[in-house]
Formats: structure tokens, sequence, C-alpha cells
């Protein structure tokens, strides 16, 4: 099988010749422009050969689209940190303007996917990451949004309307300009941060209309629910194909979110104390855990999030070892 095929194959429970996996980092710095971005996906592409190509910009990429000012912090995430975020008061919400994608910084990322794809070739998914409107908000306001939320809500609604229908424009224009896939990641459909009322009307409401936009122009949508006691009953009503959580750090394991969710589900690794922090062997035992948990089926070996940048590289190899396995199993 190519590694579509492979990937394809899951998300359909057909046979496999062996388990997908599907790991990914940040590379802070060379994501500042197109060209360090997209050659550093692709040398650590050609270096593991996964399964799924995912594309990790700059973490607040929407907001600085906005005018946001980031400056780089030196943490193993990857991350940059916010020198000025736009969104002052609640009548900023209102001078928001949508955004041309195929210009300034969503520009800069449209043409990174270009030269991505030609990088990798056509037998791999390159799957951009797509931010879900309330966490732009959030990433645009600091914690404003959340009091704006309950004292100015027709403000945020205003907002989010507009990071809506940019945020949908982008991922029509991702689509168009070199991914196959997307990687659609809220950051707020916690309980620890909202209500589940609240996380429909503010969050699900715009999240379902940035997919509906691109319905039936991709075959693969995976949802990312970041985070830790999260709303896993509301992400599975969501339209999409796979779904990735925290599943070694917060409920449910891989296991019960099989059984709850209809589709095929990513993880079965920590990110932080075992694939950074442990042993090629104890990245393998967890790995086989988890192929343990799933029997291998409607599943793609990777971690609950974003692997660290102090990742060992034969951690990495090790979860590519673990993956080949025999599906008959």
């Amino acid at each position: 099988m190519t590694h579509k095929q492979r990937i394809q194959a899951a998300i359909g429970g057909k046979p496999l010749d062996r388990l997908p996996v599907a790991l990914w980092r940040h590379f802070p710095r060379e994501d500042a422009t197109a060209e360090g971005l997209a050659r550093s996906v692709v040398q650590f592409q050609q270096r593991f050969d996964f399964d799924l190509v995912k594309v990790t910009p700059v973490a607040g990429y929407p907001a600085e689209a906005w005018g946001a000012k980031l400056h780089y912090l030196d943490n193993a995430n990857g991350t940059r940190g916010y020198a000025h975020r736009p969104v002052q008061s609640a009548a900023d919400w209102h001078a928001l303007a949508r955004l041309d994608v195929r210009q300034g910084l969503l520009g800069r990322e449209l043409h990174a996917l270009r030269l991505i794809r030609q990088g990798v070739g056509p037998d791999v998914h390159v799957m951009q990451t797509i931010f879900s409107p309330l966490t732009v908000a959030r990433n645009l306001s600091d914690a404003l949004w959340k009091e704006h939320l309950q004292q100015e809500p027709g403000a945020l609604h205003a907002g989010l309307q507009i990071i809506t229908q940019t945020t949908a424009d982008f991922a029509k224009a991702c689509l168009q300009e070199g991914a196959d896939s997307l990687f659609f990641a809220t950051q707020l459909a916690s309980f620890d941060e909202l209500s589940q009322s609240q996380y429909e009307a503010f969050g699900m409401a715009y999240d379902l209309q940035v997919l509906e936009t691109i319905r039936g122009q991709t075959d693969l949508v995976l949802l990312h629910v970041h985070g830790l006691n999260v709303m896993f009953e509301l992400a599975c009503r969501y339209p999409v194909d796979a779904l990735n959580w925290h599943d070694r750090r917060t409920a449910p394991t891989l296991a019960r979110g099989l059984e709850q969710f209809e589709g095929t589900v990513l993880g079965g690794l920590d990110e932080h104390e075992t694939l950074s922090g442990g042993t090629p062997d104890q990245v393998r035992a967890q790995a086989q855990d988890a192929i343990a948990q799933t029997r291998g089926k409607r599943f793609i070996l990777g971690a609950g999030c974003v692997a660290l940048v102090t990742t060992p590289p034969e951690n990495f190899q090790a979860a590519k070892e673990a993956a080949s396995f025999s599906p008959s199993l």
C-alpha cells in the first residue's frame, strides 16, 4: 500500500498491510517563512516516512494574520508567545475584517503547502492545520474572549462570524493549493473552559459552518480536541472522519473512544512522558497497548498532540517499528 492508501483503508475500516502511523512536530524559527517550514516538514517526512504529513505552521498564524505580534519562546512545544493581541475591547471584534487568504500571513502558509506537496509527492496525505474560530478568538484577545462571552456576547458573535468566514475561505484555499486533508483543532471544547451549552453556542456553531464549506472537497478531516476534561460526546457529533485527543492524559481511553465514535481514532502515545521522555522500549510498549485497545481497527497510531521538539529521533523510529504488525492479530 502507498501511505495514502493505508490511511484511506484505516478510515474505511478495511484490511491493512500494516498499521498506519502519523507523528508531527513544530519547527520554531524555520516556520517563519514558507520555504523554511516546507523544507523542515519535507525533511522530517523523508527521515521517518510517516503515513500522513501533518503541517504544523506557527501555532498563532491566524491571530498573526489579523495583526497579533508574536515572539519566540524557548519551550519544548515549539510555540510562540504574544507580545500584542489586536482585540483589546469589545468594540475591536466589530473592527475585524474578512481577510484575503491569498495575501499576507495566510498567503505564506498556502505557499508552504505548495512547496510541501511538491516535496513529498502525491502518495501521502498532506494535512493542513486549521484552528476553530473560537480558538482563534482566544488567541486574538487573551482572556477577554471569556469576559466578552459572558458580558458582550453580541460583540463576540460578530467577531466569530468574520473569523469563521476567513477560516472557511482559508480551508478551501488549502485544499486547492496542496493539502488534501485537514486537521481541525479546537482548544476550548473542555469543561475546564466552558459549559457544553456555551461551547455549542460560541464554538460548535461556528465550527460546523467551517466544516460545511468543505463538505465533499476532501475525504479526510481529523478533529483534534485539545486539553483535559474534553467534551468527547459533543466531539462525536462532528461530521469528521477521524478524532484525536489526549487519550493518555484524559478520558476516554482509546478503547472507549472507539466505542463512542463511529470513525477512526488517532493516538495511543503520550507525547510528553513517553514519546519525549521515555525510552524506545517504552514507546513500543505503549504503542502495543494502544494496538491491543483498538485491535488495530479504525486506528492510526500517533500522539495525543504535537510531539515535543525535544523528542529523540529513536523514539519516532520506535513508534514506526511498533506499527509494523499483522492486522490479522
